[in-house]
């Protein structure tokens, strides 16, 4: 935001430079990105004087041209070829010296000695656009008689250096988007440093109804959208261009004039923070203003010329026959004043700061209205605010104030009360500040003192100050208006040293599965955290109840926090689908977030909250494609799974460790619970996306996804240590066998039982192929199955062998029916 360094004088009466008047904002958490030095005019006017035109005759060589000689107030006067009609001798004029440089929009030009048709020319006399004090070139400008000759036209004009300083406003400082809560901020500031700065906010004091009744009425129909509708009629204005120093004014933040009635509404808004919009009473049919919102569809065409389709959800300022403005945002093409108005009603009011914001964004308009209602105006300086720019309009258009006052405020709002104690200022600071400044600061932050005890103060604060809610925002208050220079670092440094932390731990294996993934082919993909309530609404898996709500979210888009990681995944492949790049590998790391209510404890604020740190994996597409080597190969859900365990490898969770138990939900066709053995504790989750999910997403392939909770694998593998045994100086044996069984029969559970059979020797059990169909009985399948067998201590003999296999065969036979083909 623009604040202009004069204009701020006006309210604070204050001896810092412009550069020290940025360091000390800067300071105060309003940080002011730079200086700039700028003029009312272009060029400042230099090298421009005033001059009397001695003689004017006619150019020898010419029809048009004259040749003057003018007195500048140097020795000699100046021969200057002129060709203006209006130039005659006597005159007093604006004469531009050799070497001055005048400006013309972004480009200018310098005056040069030259000869002009054979006379030489010394200067020029200017007319009002060839210096930027106006846009006539009708003619020269001709100064009164009075004006002294050889004075700088910058004396002339009474043309000021204005310096205007870039204040950057964070969100959550809409009262400092003002130049007298800049003034405000900066007289604190003033106070604790002892400086010169006495702070005066503009007086309403004159303000009076020159008729009592004649104003027109308001009706407020939707309260929790407009809290507060405040408005004033004024009658018989003359709506003209509007005087210098409100032009001046507005052109210096960066503001273009209109007239001087919506420039008053502009000067205060910078002035004071507050919008304000006024209304052509002519165009408000049936005499009443109405604040409610209309029908979803409605069509309305704002001041830019654009047909807008409203919401049910845009606060609407209306007549009684059509809407005439959006409430907080954008006014309306036909309602707005115009040189042709005579009488005007000023709105002044408090809207809220959600709807605002969702109207603005829904129609992709940003203005300096919606820019403060959005980030919370103050509701209870309306009155004030909607004074001000009523008696500033009487100054400058006249006119007549007529009441009553409208002021529809069914719910006020109170100031928020804060409970502050000094030891809590103290700890938080990191210094012990005295009581008496600590009240000096909160004084001159106009934070009332309502009650007082030796260890605490019970706080009322401004409503301007919308951020400041809790106590640590006062202190946030204190300390910024005391200064963070201010607080000494101590003499002596208190650490201690420490080993790898379970969070170090575990941000480096998460680089190590990064590297491993990546140098698998995956590219790692970063989603909003952020997501829509739609996903889980008819959710059983992730409930819409255990989602974590955001209070004032941006769209319903980005409404609640997401529980799993799936859905941006999805997202991303949809769009890398639809961009022509259907093979997919992505990985990410990120939190999800859940809540459960019936965990909730009076006192602790987030006992029914839990974030987790999760994996997920996608795969799509295609495996290989397009490969002279070899054909194109789909990827699958058992490609995904030897990833799975390739992490889980790499982390040194062995399979003997976890177990899979097959689950299907809502999310997977068909799916791999992932479970550490012994304890029935998810790992994760592996398998096949629903069909529906995809189509959800509008994606017409298979997806397959993983989610692994990365803080229960730290859980894990904590007490894991690294060891190692020699290679086994005896050889492997490796048996095959080819088992009939029931079709339902899965490998997993082959694995086990021969696991079971044989705890000690078998080393490895590998499925190499799997057979349905012709030549077997129905309801079966065929797996040939192969055994790895080692003893590290001896060579095993065929004996010992078959006495192995025998067992795991026997085993097979009694628990699952299996026979030997």
């Amino acid at each position: 935001m623009n604040i202009s360094y004069n204009w701020l004088k006006d309210y604070l009466d204050f001896d810092l430079s412009p550069q020290e008047t940025a360091d000390a904002l800067t300071s105060l958490g309003l940080e002011t990105g730079g200086v700039e030095e700028v003029e009312t005019v272009k060029g400042g006017l230099e090298g421009l004087v005033i001059g009397e035109v001695l003689t004017c005759v006619d150019h020898p060589d010419s029809d048009h041209l004259h040749i003057t000689t003018v007195n500048v107030g140097e020795s000699e006067p100046l021969q200057i070829v002129c060709g203006a009609a209006n130039v005659a001798a006597g005159q007093k004029v604006v004469v531009a010296l050799v070497g001055t440089k005048l400006y013309s929009g972004d480009e200018s030009f310098t005056i040069k000695r030259s000869k002009i048709r054979g006379v030489e020319s010394l200067g020029m006399i200017c007319a009002e656009d060839e210096i930027g004090i106006g846009t006539s070139h009708a003619g020269i400008i001709v100064l009164p008689a009075d004006a002294k000759v050889g004075t700088p036209a910058k004396e002339h004009y009474n043309i000021q250096s204005e310096y205007i300083l870039e204040v950057d406003i964070t969100p959550n400082r809409i009262d400092g988007a003002s130049h007298f809560g800049v003034a405000r901020d900066l007289a604190a500031y003033l106070k604790q440093n002892k400086l010169k700065g006495s702070l005066k906010s503009p007086s309403v004091e004159s303000f009076q109804l020159d008729e009592p009744n004649g104003g027109v009425p308001v009706k407020v129909e939707n309260t929790e959208a407009c809290p507060r509708y405040a408005g004033v009629t004024i009658k018989g204005v003359k709506v003209t261009e509007s005087p210098e120093w409100l032009k001046n004014r507005l052109t210096s933040v960066g503001l273009r004039p209109i007239n001087n009635v919506v420039d008053v509404t502009n000067y205060v808004l910078q002035e004071l923070g507050h919008p304000l919009h006024a209304f052509d009473v002519a165009h408000i049919s049936g005499g009443t203003v109405i604040v409610k919102t209309l029908p979803e569809g409605t069509k309305f065409v704002t001041l830019d010329e654009v047909e807008r389709t409203l919401s049910e959800r845009d606060l609407m300022i209306c007549n009684d026959k059509e809407g005439m403005c959006i409430g907080g945002v954008f006014g309306g093409l036909d309602s707005g004043v115009t040189e042709n108005t005579t009488d005007v009603f000023l709105e002044c009011a408090y809207f809220n700061p959600t709807w605002i914001r969702k109207s603005a964004r829904r129609h992709g308009l940003n203005t300096d209205a919606s820019f403060h209602f959005e980030r919370g105006c103050d509701p209870n300086d309306t009155i004030y605010v909607l004074k001000r720019a009523a008696l500033l309009i009487q100054e400058l258009a006249g006119g007549k104030i007529v009441g009553p006052i409208q002021d529809i405020y069914p719910n006020p709002v109170a100031k928020p009360t804060v409970e502050l104690l000094y030891d809590k200022v103290n700890s938080l600071i990191g210094k012990v500040i005295e009581k008496d400044t600590v009240k000096s600061i909160l004084e001159s932050l106009e934070i009332t003192i309502e009650k007082e005890t030796e260890d605490t103060l019970s706080l009322s604060v401004p409503t301007y100050r919308v951020d400041v809610l809790r106590d640590v925002d006062v202190i946030e208050d204190i300390l910024r208006v005391y200064g963070y220079n201010n607080i000494e670092i101590g003499d002596s440094l208190k650490s201690n040293l420490s080993y790898e932390t379970p969070t170090d731990k575990s941000y480096d294996l998460q680089n190590l599965i990064s590297e491993q993934l990546t140098g698998s082919g995956f590219k790692e993909i970063m989603n909003n955290s952020l997501t829509k309530e739609a996903y889980y609404s008819d959710s059983q898996l992730y409930p819409v109840i255990n989602s974590v709500r955001v209070i004032n979210p941006l769209s319903n888009d980005l409404n609640v926090m997401r529980q799993t990681l799936i859905y941006g995944g999805l997202e991303s492949i949809a769009y890398n689908r639809n961009h022509q790049n259907p093979d997919i590998k992505f990985y990410e790391f990120g939190n999800c977030y859940l809540y459960d209510a019936s965990k909730k404890v009076e006192g602790e604020t987030l006992k029914e909250y839990n974030e987790e740190f999760h994996l997920g994996l996608w795969l799509s597409g295609n495996n290989i494609s397009n490969s002279w080597a070899a054909g194109d190969e789909k990827t699958s859900v058992y490609q995904l799974k030897a990833y799975v365990e390739n992490i889980l490898a790499r982390l040194g969770i062995a399979p003997n460790r976890y177990e899979y138990v097959q689950t299907s939900n809502e999310i997977f066709t068909a799916a791999l619970d992932i479970q550490a053995k012994g304890k029935g504790k998810s790992l994760g989750v592996l398998g096949i996306v629903n069909k529906k999910v995809l189509k959800s997403q509008d994606i017409n392939a298979e997806v397959f996804y993983a989610e692994l909770n990365w803080d229960s694998l730290m859980k894990e593998i904590k007490k894991h240590s690294i060891t190692y045994t020699e290679i086994s100086k005896f050889p492997a044996v490796k048996r095959d066998l080819a088992l009939l069984l029931d079709k339902n029969i899965l490998f997993d559970q082959i694995e086990k039982i021969a696991y079971k059979a044989e705890r000690k020797l078998l080393k490895n059990v590998s499925l190499f192929d799997v057979y349905e169909g012709k030549n077997l009985p129905e309801g079966k399948k065929s797996y040939a199955v192969n055994f790895v067998i080692q003893d590290d201590e001896k060579t095993l003999n065929d004996k010992q062998i078959d006495a192995i296999m025998q067992k795991i065969q026997k085993s097979l036979e009694s628990e699952l029916g299996a026979q030997l083909r």
